[in-house]
């Protein structure tokens, strides 16, 4: 299912509507359009990285009506507590009603690379959880095929040139996200040159090797709804 929810024109030039919104102003638009799946007196998930900032920043503005958060990432917990809103222990909840998260690429089939702020591991557990996992994305995102993004995969550190050597069997070109270190404790390998036709498949294959926590393929559990911006308006996929 696909709908429009047209956004404003932010300004008007002899007559006609111009629009200016920037990736970034996308990202706020979609963000807002995610509070609506929020459940009035409940906890939500909330994700990591550019468009998550964007939607804990809406967040903000409806903390009195919530019961908190859960927390993909220490830098999303940093953020919610600074606005003074309640971060949970996911083992302390028992149910979670939506999931708010951005992508990296997304596909009209709601499949997924996430993994590019480097949380992918406590979203991927996150989804896993939720009854409905909201993406929210700016228009750049789109993709008929996942891959252009290097897909992020966690990694013990120990395992990453055994990882690295079947990661290369399968026809990528992994790289070692340098500096980097996950709230895990783990390293990132970012695959370059993939062209997944089958991400369901890859996943599958990908979770099979050892070494590998978690890849950034969001496939099995894809998204159940995705809120676009676009610079005609929110487009809503699935629903």
């Amino acid at each position: 299912m696909l709908r429009y929810t047209m956004a404003a024109p932010l300004y008007r030039r002899g007559g006609f509507a111009i629009n200016v919104m920037g990736q970034d102003d996308l990202k706020r638009a979609a963000a807002r359009a995610a509070l609506d799946y929020v459940v009035a007196g409940r906890i939500v998930g909330v994700g990591t990285g550019s468009t998550a900032r964007c939607f804990i920043d809406a967040l903000a503005g409806i903390k009195d009506k919530i019961a908190g958060a859960v927390a993909s990432s220490e830098d999303t917990r940093r953020r919610l507590e600074a606005y003074g809103i309640k971060v949970y222990d996911l083992n302390d909840i028992d149910d979670l009603p939506v999931y708010i998260d951005g992508a990296d690429e997304i596909t009209p089939q709601l499949h997924m690379i996430k993994g590019g702020g480097g949380a992918l591991t406590r979203e991927k557990i996150i989804a896993a959880v939720t009854a409905k996992f909201v993406c929210i994305v700016d228009s750049s995102k789109s993709v008929d095929t996942l891959g252009k993004f290097p897909l992020p995969i966690e990694v013990i550190p120990m395992a990453r040139a055994q990882v690295a050597r079947e990661l290369m069997r399968l026809g990528g070109r992994p790289t070692l996200r340098e500096g980097f270190v996950t709230d895990n404790g783990n390293i990132i390998l970012d695959v370059h040159g993939l062209h997944i036709a089958d991400p369901v498949s890859l996943e599958t294959a990908l979770d099979h090797i050892v070494g590998i926590v978690a890849s950034g393929l969001f496939a099995r559990r894809p998204a159940d709804v995705c809120l676009m911006g676009t610079d005609k308006g929110i487009v809503t996929l699935g629903g």
